[in-house]
């Protein structure tokens, strides 16, 4: 018995899913892997180009790593590729190394990942304040966007400096050139991809934009830069294998990138993962995903490829599609070889302000910004540390800027642990006030649950919060959540909370938090959770959400007997 569950625990995603497998399903994943495919075409050419590589370069990166990191990952419908959040790595890597540093950085990236999904470290990301995830994503959206400009407008200009004040100056500087041609072409394809999203999530916005704006070029002939006159097209065929040149003098050089790497790509196929979780209703295994990850990351450069990482939009495409196992992402993988065989002369024709109105969008939605209004209700602290993190992301790099952010977050999770504890006289008044918030005297109703946090619920403690949905359709209509023990919260625990808070509003059972120490009352209050659970759901104490709980049973009743009659 232990000795399955020590193979099962270590087993990719794909062979777990055969043991079910059929026909059916299999029609479902041909399907969403041509469907994801067809997405990932434009947006492996974008990154690899803003990268500042050939587009072939991200073909390639997609090609063997969505293969890979779908047969070998943690989870069933992930879609692995190059993605906007390495773009700005990338691109300084090859600056300062040339391409064969960038190889060598993403081969030690993967040997990164594989230890740290061989050592368990799977779980190791919740340590990560949501702070610190948030500032590095706004900045990075800005640092994309801004490297896209000169194709969104057409500029006249040669290169694009690294640095993102000089590069603000030079495109100031260089704006007189645009060309209308292109910044409507570019104007046009945010527009289709915004209208197909406003009809229906299921329409491929970026797919649509992509094929209507290449045919417009093709048919008006209009005068922009494409593929081809930029590039010369890409080269039809396979990827040539080519183990990367080895060079001993660039490894302390690339240790700060490919730590880096291999942290963002960690991140953001974890929170891939858990997407896909969400949407698909099953659950990923963090160790083995980041082994597939890291795999992947091997193989890459020795065909030509970039850094890969989990794509939460291809992803997202990709359960939308129907996808049903890691099949679907094999396949995505064998539509964009196929392309690469038969259909690369065509791909010459496309339109770089197409791709860079397919970045511009895939910038903004990356960014969280409505994460920032929330963010900014909370302690000074918190909007501190994703001040500093956003700065330093835009203004310094990212290995600095997570570095920062970390030793910030450390800091104030030592501050938050240290302040938690108090010494207080035991009086009449403490003893009296602590009767309404025991349990041993009260009667729980069989409509209602309750579960308790106990200690600081601070980020590296969230995941923990996930036994209150853990068998969520055998929950009564109310649960509530006590918080008399919880002696701090941040923003991580706080955001942790309001996943709950949706999970179970969308199984209609109503949330009610009771008990809130000073700390985590105040934070509660600050970020104006009542609008998500109703105040009337936020309770002094357990007696009082009792209480709450016999109200909203009696509403139930009263509307299932209105309903009846």
């Amino acid at each position: 018995m232990g000795c399955v569950f020590f193979e099962e625990r270590w087993l990719p995603k794909s062979i777990l899913c055969l043991r079910d497998y059929t026909a059916n399903k299999f029609l479902h994943d041909l399907i969403a892997g041509i469907t994801v495919g067809l997405v990932a075409l434009p947006l492996a050419m974008a990154f690899a180009i803003a990268s500042g590589l050939t587009p072939q370069a991200g073909i390639y990166c997609a090609i063997v790593t969505g293969f890979l990191i779908s047969a070998l990952g943690g989870s069933k419908t992930q879609i692995g590729g190059p993605t906007g959040a390495f773009v700005v790595v990338i691109s300084g890597i090859v600056a300062l190394h040339g391409v064969d540093g960038l190889f060598m950085c993403t081969v030690m990236a993967g040997i990164l990942l594989m230890i740290m999904g061989i050592a368990g470290m799977g779980t190791a990301v919740k340590f990560i304040p949501r702070p610190v995830v948030i500032g590095f994503t706004n900045g990075i959206a800005i640092l994309i966007a801004s490297t896209q400009v000169k194709d969104f407008f057409g500029l006249q200009l040669g290169e694009v400096p690294g640095i993102f004040w000089l590069r603000v100056e030079a495109l100031a500087g260089n704006f007189h050139t645009l060309s209308y041609t292109a910044t409507a072409l570019a104007a046009g394809t945010v527009l289709v991809i915004i209208l197909c999203r406003a009809v229906s999530n299921r329409i491929p916005g970026a797919i649509v934009a992509f094929l209507l704006g290449t045919a417009a070029v093709v048919l008006f002939k209009l005068p922009v830069e494409t593929i081809g006159s930029r590039f010369g097209g890409i080269p039809a065929g396979l990827p040539h294998f080519l183990i990367p040149r080895f060079r001993a003098d660039l490894i302390h050089g690339l240790l700060g990138p490919a730590l880096t790497v291999a942290m963002l790509g960690a991140i953001e196929s974890l929170m891939s993962a858990v997407v896909s979780d969400r949407m698909s209703n099953d659950h990923h295994n963090p160790n083995v995903e980041l082994i597939g990850q890291g795999v992947a990351n091997i193989v890459s450069p020795m065909f030509g490829g970039l850094p890969a990482t989990g794509a939460i939009a291809r992803t997202a495409t990709n359960i939308r599609a129907g996808a049903q196992s890691p099949v679907a992402g094999m396949i995505h993988a064998l539509t964009l070889l196929c392309i690469l065989l038969f259909a690369a002369p065509l791909v010459s024709h496309v339109p770089l302000a197409v791709l860079a109105g397919i970045l511009m969008v895939v910038a903004y939605n990356m960014g969280e910004w409505r994460e920032i209004p929330q963010l900014l209700k909370l302690t000074k602290t918190d909007v501190s540390v994703w001040l500093v993190t956003f700065a330093l992301t835009v203004f310094a790099d990212l290995t600095v800027a997570v570095e920062a952010g970390m030793i910030l977050a450390a800091l104030l999770f030592i501050g938050r642990v240290a302040s938690t504890t108090t010494v207080s006289q035991v009086t009449d008044e403490y003893v009296e006030d602590g009767r309404m918030h025991i349990l041993q005297d009260k009667d729980i109703p069989y409509y209602a649950t309750i579960f308790r946090i106990h200690g600081p619920f601070l980020f590296g403690a969230t995941d923990k919060i996930s036994a209150v949905t853990k068998n969520l359709h055998s929950l009564p209509p109310v649960v509530i959540l006590r918080l008399r023990n919880m002696t701090a919260l941040d923003a991580t625990g706080l955001f942790a909370i309001e996943e709950v808070a949706r999970e179970l509003q969308a199984t209609n059972r109503t949330l009610i938090l009771c008990g809130a120490r000073e700390q985590p009352a105040s934070l509660i209050h600050q970020a104006e959770f009542k609008e998500l659970v109703g105040a009337e759901n936020i309770c002094d104490n357990v007696q009082a959400a009792i209480r709450r709980a016999e109200e909203v049973h009696d509403q139930l009743e009263a509307a299932a007997i209105g309903l009846k009659s």
